[in-house]
């Protein structure tokens, strides 16, 4: 599928109050493709031009967090600021709410001057999805067939339609999670949403799976995004050529595969945070798995064609993502652009 061209972006008569784009109005201004295409497009040119300080993490309880992201550009096509508030509750599953809450901020970074409050929930899912499904266009195999989806929660329907988006020959979708009723959920929305007769149209099928590590050995891309503090993908059962994906985790305690994936795995960052963030890779480093100088690149780096992302059909690959601010406030400025120009404010 050809990524989507996004509109014709420009900076001129903004609104004279700060404006709120909600959920729904993300859905109906962006699509997957086209936040892929300007992530690709953006990134490389502005990420050297933009400052973006330490994330900040806050421990509210020993389970809950909050997390604070600024960035700000110096550069002419990215004339903004912005801000991302997030908390983290994971016992939330247990209350029917979403772990995750977010408010993003974006600012004038001419005059200062408030433009919008976006929803930070509903972009912090586009952004992650896209940004994994990005790291497998470069990583997975072109003739990749069974995805694997490993969880089910609010990110997992992004990840499905991310990824679609950028490997075309995705045959087969399976969805697990430890509630496999959240799973079998997910796979019926799906179907609903993409497919009328049980599969999810242009011949991709949907299902849900109970025996991960079985589902592990036949998947040919694996997308991981959860809570879990243990690791749930374990490198002896992939298959050859297999691609795996990792977003959940962005703390030292949380980790979504085992030593094994990383050790037979080709490993590449979305940012160099990660190296310092994420549990498989920390705790990898910290038992002599693997060294930080064997880190096959960056997300970045992918995209300027200055690393080398697959070599070959048998190689296994792994992405780890934590999330940026630069990647934040890209992502906020096609759907603050995006809004404009569909909404003629």
């Amino acid at each position: 599928m050809a990524p989507e061209e996004p509109p014709e972006q420009t900076h001129n008569a903004t609104p004279t109050c700060p404006i709120f784009i909600n959920n729904i109005s993300i859905r109906s201004t962006i699509t997957h493709p086209s936040l892929i295409h300007h992530i690709q497009s953006t990134l490389p040119t502005v990420s050297t031009q933009t400052q973006s300080p330490n994330r900040q993490h806050h421990s509210i309880t020993p389970s809950s967090s909050l997390l604070l992201m600024p960035s700000w550009s110096l550069s002419p096509s990215l004339p903004y600021i912005g801000v991302k508030v997030v908390t983290t509750y994971p016992e939330n599953s247990t209350r029917n709410l979403p772990g995750i809450h977010a408010s993003y901020i974006l600012f004038d970074s001419i005059t200062g001057r408030t433009l919008a409050v976006v929803d930070g929930t509903e972009l912090t899912l586009w952004r992650t999805s896209c940004v994994c499904a990005l790291g497998a266009k470069f990583l997975a195999r072109e003739d990749s067939e069974v995805l694997l989806v490993v969880g089910a929660g609010a990110l997992a329907p992004h990840m499905v339609r991310a990824h679609l988006s950028v490997l075309p020959r995705l045959k087969r979708v399976v969805v697990w999670n430890r509630t496999v009723e959240k799973a079998r959920d997910l796979v019926r929305k799906l179907k609903e949403e993409m497919g009328s007769v049980g599969d999810g149209g242009n011949g991709v099928w949907f299902e849900c799976g109970e025996c991960l590590e079985e589902i592990v050995g036949v998947a040919d891309v694996i997308t991981c995004a959860t809570n879990s503090r243990s690791a749930l993908v374990k490198g002896e059962a992939l298959k050859g050529g297999a691609h795996v994906g990792l977003v959940g985790s962005f703390t030292p305690a949380m980790r979504e595969c085992d030593d094994e994936t990383v050790r037979r795995g080709r490993v590449f960052v979305d940012c160099e945070d990660a190296m310092v963030e994420a549990g498989e890779l920390v705790g990898a480093f910290e038992r002599g798995v693997l060294r930080a100088d064997e880190i096959g690149g960056t997300l970045v780096d992918l995209i300027k064609g200055e690393k080398i992302g697959r070599r070959g059909p048998e190689e296994i690959t792994v992405f780890k993502s934590v999330g940026s601010a630069v990647v934040d406030i890209v992502s906020a400025q096609l759907v603050y652009e995006s809004f404009l120009h569909t909404s003629n404010l």
